[in-house]
């Protein structure tokens, strides 16, 4: 024999109370109450009696305080947040008398939203909800969105909704409350047919000819049941099993279409808000277009302070005699000597040593006349330093032997003595001091190191410097460049022991461009990241708008949030809708701020600015991730609001 199944819904002893100021208002009391399935119900009552917060704990919408409520059986104060939306979701339809259809969807995309979170295919719930709206007339009407559709059509894809997932108990709230006579006996008929079908009808009303309709009429008074009047007999099959299924396992494709729902409803609510979702949009371009211009703007400046080094002498220590630049006594030190140079062209360390003399004198050409700079300088000069040769030819080795009259000027030495004259300066004769000398080569523009680069200056072999200039064998200084497979720092203290050694004493000091080199590659980093880092700050203050952004949205939507929980969606559904929302935001945003830096980098490269922008791929990742980040992090609170809302607060927000 097979045992009889429980009521379909039955209360005892329910109460709902609230919170009013310091004392408690007491909605529902004590209420006993058994509903078989099959059966149309009327609960009827005056305004303020208690039957909407009946309805809204019957529908699982809301929870009593106090007493059961159990639903084939089943208890549903033992249920999670998740199993109450799966009871919505499978066993339950709203009708509701202001429709709470969701504006931005079609009536096929609304009627189509609890089969969606019900994990339903989507051929298989296109086919159910069209066939839905065209049994209740509305076949043409499948692409029109609610604000094209009348009072009684709204209501029909109101029914739809609550018949796709195949739900056994319809609740309807006042459900001709807002139509004219027509439309809502339409409705009524509707329901009459549901009920003879076998669905149980659940309908809150204050009209007593629509109560008329129903079965059995319930009418509450001040939160008790103060009479229960069956007008027909309901044939209830006691036999026929009928449990509530527990919360189905996720499909992976069930979990991919609530995902495209929510991306939709995502994508929707941004175009429907276009100037504040832009606005929102425009901290996170900010932000991140200035961290990525900051970061390409450091690393470039990086770049041409080294690229400014090396065109001073890559690796190179400059030996210099005395203590220090401002010893006094360097001048008199004479232990500085060619052969110090000699011998260390031959230490594994040195990939080239050049000795250098230096002063200053007059040049002269025809008429012209100009302050120079004479440097004497080794045949190895101009590869240690990486000098560049603008016109003509270098001297060698050959011409310091034989304490060649021949020089190199510079640019800034061509155009006060030569510009203008024809066929150039190579081959002239130019008289420095007393000494004439023939140009044999220009030397391309260079930096000049720590002071003006708009010194004249002119390049000849040392030994012609010491013999016909000085009069004196000791050198100003020694440049010895490091080779690439040893660091400048282990090359100074070889430099430093082996000289040492050869003079018995340490009288000369080191000048290490390495030095200045990571000096002043520190300080680029350093200000690149102090202007970076307030960068992130602005990213961060983006961040907040977002938030806030969508802490508002959550409030204008709140309505939406109720309708999509009372049809049956997770909170984790919920959640996903706004986190996905404010991700869109920032990822966009971020896209934007990107393509904003790309373009100011192109805009200065196009005027010419000595400022070059070195963008980092890595950075570009970096800063898309980082505003990934930013809308997971600034928005995870605003969707967990929403996720945390309860379902009849929710919908009773318009």
């Amino acid at each position: 024999m097979t045992e009889p199944r429980p009521p379909l819904i039955e209360l005892r002893k329910l109460r709902r109370e609230y919170p009013s100021g310091d004392d408690t208002l007491v909605v529902l009391k004590d209420l006993d109450l058994t509903i078989e399935a099959g059966e149309m119900v009327a609960i009827v009552g005056a305004s303020g009696s208690g039957k909407s917060t009946l309805m809204n704990i019957l529908g699982c919408l809301d929870r009593p305080t106090a007493g059961q409520y159990r639903i084939a059986g089943r208890e549903t104060a033992a249920l999670d947040p998740d199993e109450l939306a799966a009871l919505r979701r499978e066993h339950f339809g709203f009708i509701f008398q202001r429709y709470h259809l969701l504006p931005a969807l079609t009536a096929l995309g609304n009627v189509e939203v609890p089969a969606i979170y019900a994990g339903m295919a989507g051929d298989e719930r296109r086919q159910r909800a069209s066939a839905l709206l065209s049994r209740l007339g509305m076949a043409d009407r499948l692409g029109h969105h609610p604000g094209q559709l009348s009072g009684g059509q709204q209501q029909r894809v109101c029914i739809a909704r609550a018949l796709i997932n195949g739900g056994e108990i319809i609740l309807a709230d006042e459900p001709t409350g807002a139509l004219d006579t027509q439309s809502g006996e339409e409705v009524l008929q509707i329901l009459d047919q549901l009920n003879a079908e076998g669905k149980t009808i659940v309908t809150v009303t204050h009209d007593p000819a629509i109560a008329a309709r129903a079965q059995r009429i319930v009418e509450i008074g001040d939160g008790r049941i103060i009479s229960d009047r069956r007008k027909t007999a309901v044939r209830v099959d006691k036999t026929a099993p009928a449990p509530v299924a527990a919360v189905g396992g996720w499909r992976w494709q069930a979990q991919l279409d609530r995902f495209r729902q929510a991306f939709l409803m995502a994508l929707l609510a941004m175009r429907a808000n276009r100037l504040r979702t832009f606005l929102t949009m425009l901290g996170i371009i900010i932000g991140i277009a200035a961290v990525v211009s900051v970061v390409a703007l450091g690393k470039g400046a990086q770049q041409r302070v080294l690229s400014n080094i090396a065109s001073l002498g890559t690796n190179t220590l400059e030996i210099f005699p005395g203590a220090s630049f401002g010893d006094v006594r360097s001048a008199k030190v004479q232990t500085l000597v060619v052969s110090d140079a000699d011998a260390l062209v031959r230490q594994p360390y040195a990939a080239g040593v050049t000795p250098t003399v230096s002063t200053s004198s007059t040049v002269r050409y025809g008429s012209l006349e100009a302050n120079v700079l004479v440097n004497g300088v080794g045949a190895q000069y101009f590869e240690v330093k990486g000098t560049k040769l603008a016109e003509g030819r270098l001297f060698g080795a050959d011409s310091v032997r034989r304490l060649a009259q021949e020089v190199v000027i510079d640019e800034n030495t061509r155009k006060t003595l030569f510009d203008g004259v024809a066929g150039g300066a190579v081959g002239k004769i130019l008289l420095v001091g007393k000494v004439p000398l023939r140009v044999v080569g220009v030397a391309a523009q260079q930096q000049g190191g720590f002071g003006g680069s708009q010194n004249l200056s002119v390049y000849l072999p040392y030994t012609t410097v010491q013999s016909r200039i000085l009069g004196t064998t000791t050198l100003r200084s020694i440049t010895l460049r490091v080779s690439d497979d040893v660091t400048p720092a282990l090359a100074e203290q070889a430099v430093t022991r082996f000289l040492s050694q050869r003079h018995g004493r340490k009288d000369f000091f080191i000048l290490n461009t390495d030095d200045i080199r990571q000096t002043i590659t520190q300080t680029a980093q350093t200000l690149t990241l102090l202007v970076a880092a307030i960068a992130v700050i602005s990213l961060v203050v983006g961040g907040i708008g977002v938030m806030n952004i969508m802490l508002v949205s959550v409030v204008e939507r709140t309505a939406e949030i109720g309708v999509r929980m009372a049809v049956g969606a997770r909170r984790s559904d919920i959640l996903q809708q706004f986190l996905i929302e404010a991700v869109l935001v920032c990822i966009v945003g971020g896209s934007l701020g990107i393509v904003v830096s790309l373009g100011l980098g192109a805009a200065v490269a196009m005027l010419g600015s000595s400022f070059a922008f070195v963008y980092s791929s890595t950075a570009i990742v970096l800063a898309f991730l980082c505003s990934t980040l930013v809308g997971v992090v600034f928005g995870f609170l605003p969707a967990r609001n929403a996720a945390r809302l309860d379902p009849v607060v929710a919908l009773a927000r318009e």
